[in-house]
């Protein structure tokens, strides 16, 4: 099933990557007040990963939405790590550029496994930790170069004997409504889309159709996507948080060229009033191929953001002088393109 016939509201869902303390220790209290406020909000779609806090996003994600009806809300979870009950330090994991994203995570073990019983394992488990019956959506999680460097072709070969085949036949079976990849790069997408069988529903693409990094997916991907209907997910839409006023970009320090270039954005939306955060994610939206846009949040105030970033109304001019000054690709959908 395409994620779009899916959604039950708006294109706005909810990444809970951040639920897993990402950055920072997170109080339960806090994390569990912004689920709360993503649902009074009128979010309906939540995604989260076994990998997110070592489990700890699937937990307090689940507390939360154990209060709501299972149907009144679309659920999508991650698999290709699986979550052990031996203990391991955080902060010595090795997670390739993503650093210590997760160092104050719970210190359970983390371990790769793309096969068929990893997959179904990874499934039951988060079934467990989430305290629900049955997930909608399935990502197989960052079988890229950001995780594995070299080894990433490897990884994905696996996937693709291992976790693909057994996703395929859960989505025939009816147990999920859909699968695809999760992934912080566009070549693993590219790589599935060119593949005859199994088929792909949908993508989640983190960060790589942003304001700020678009170019690449334009090329092949988001065009290739469209035309076989397989609808993108679309994440971190703040670029990790500089577009939102956040310190990160890339889950690490802020170049001075990206700096710069969202110091003119900044401008340019503050010319015409307009939240920066409401041109990130409806410029997210605007690709045909574009099914929803799932920023992350961990406070309350944040996700009300989020949802007033979607519902601006932004002049037809800002979109006209964004391309003229070369922000954006020339061939990049605008909403003024529709």
């Amino acid at each position: 099933m395409r994620i779009r016939d899916a959604l039950l509201a708006r294109p706005l869902g909810f990444g809970t990557a951040p639920l897993g303390n990402m950055f920072r220790n997170i109080p339960e209290q806090e994390a569990l007040a912004t689920v709360d406020a993503a649902w009074n909000a009128g979010t309906r779609f939540f995604d989260t990963a076994p990998f997110y806090g070592a489990g700890l996003a699937e937990i307090r994600l689940g507390k939360v939405l154990a209060r709501h009806p299972r149907a009144g809300y679309v659920l999508s979870t991650k698999v290709g790590r699986l979550i052990l009950d031996e203990i391991e330090d955080p902060a010595a994991r090795d997670q390739g550029e993503k650093g210590d994203v997760f160092a104050h995570g719970l210190p359970n073990k983390i371990v790769p496994d793309y096969s068929a019983d990893g997959t179904k394992r990874s499934i039951e488990d988060s079934l467990k930790r989430l305290g629900v019956d049955r997930i909608d959506f399935v990502w197989v999680h960052d079988i890229a170069q950001d995780f594995y460097g070299d080894r990433w072709l490897a990884m994905f070969e696996s996937a693709r004997t291992g976790a693909f085949p057994v996703l395929d036949k859960l989505r025939d079976e009816g147990v999920i409504k859909g699968w695809g990849l999760g992934v912080n790069k566009v070549e693993p997408v590219e790589l599935l889309l060119e593949l005859s069988e199994p088929k792909p529903d949908a993508t989640l693409l983190a960060g790589r159709y942003t304001l700020l990094d678009h170019e690449r997916a334009l090329q092949r991907l988001m065009p290739e996507a469209q035309r076989k209907k397989v609808d993108i997910v679309i994440g971190g839409p703040y670029s990790s948080g500089v577009l939102a006023g956040g310190a990160h970009f890339e889950y690490g320090p802020v170049p001075p060229a990206i700096a710069a270039k969202v110091g003119k954005i900044k401008a340019l939306c503050a010319k015409y009033a307009i939240p920066v955060k409401a041109a990130a994610v409806q410029f997210s939206l605007a690709h045909p191929a574009s099914a929803a846009v799932i920023p992350g949040a961990s406070r309350p105030d944040r996700i009300l953001e989020d949802h007033a970033a979607l519902n601006t109304k932004i002049p037809d001019d800002f979109w006209h002088d964004l391309r003229k000054a070369e922000l954006v690709a020339p061939n990049a959908p605008l909403p003024i393109d529709r």
